[in-house]
């Protein structure tokens, strides 16, 4: 296996098993979703890229491992299986793979985002946040 799979998929993991928590197995029939994170939306798009090129069979193998995936969030071993499913897709279909590197932020890529709304906040690391009037913080 090429160690550009292994990495993607290594990647993609997060998006994958968020994207089967919020979904489940209708995360193949599913629009985008304003009230999911972008994470899981990311995952979402990932799953039905995969399964629109897979046959019955792999699609219904697919299918499973999300709904694993899905009814047992903290399970390793649903989220391999799921991880390995996609492997599988990308071993087979170079196109696949290639669509897939596109849709993955690049390594150290600054990804943006948006919080809307009355003291809405948004960071990727964060030490301290207030969204209160008339706070005092002390070390």
């Amino acid at each position: 296996m090429s160690a550009e799979i292994v990495q993607l998929v290594e990647q993609a993991g997060l998006y994958l098993t968020t994207a089967a928590s919020a979904y489940g197995v209708a995360v193949f029939t599913r629009a985008e979703s304003t009230a999911v994170d972008a994470t899981a939306n990311l995952g979402r798009r990932i799953l039905q890229a995969v399964w629109r090129r897979r046959d019955e069979q792999s699609r219904a193998e697919l299918e499973a491992a999300v709904q694993d995936a899905a009814e047992g969030p903290d399970d390793a071993d649903a989220a391999a299986t799921l991880r390995q499913q996609i492997k599988r897709a990308l071993r087979e279909d170079a196109e696949l793979l290639a669509e897939l590197a596109r849709m993955l932020p690049a390594a150290g890529e600054t990804v943006h985002v948006t919080a809307s709304g009355e003291r809405s906040i948004a960071a990727k690391t964060i030490g301290t946040a207030v969204t209160v009037d008339n706070t005092t913080i002390r070390p």
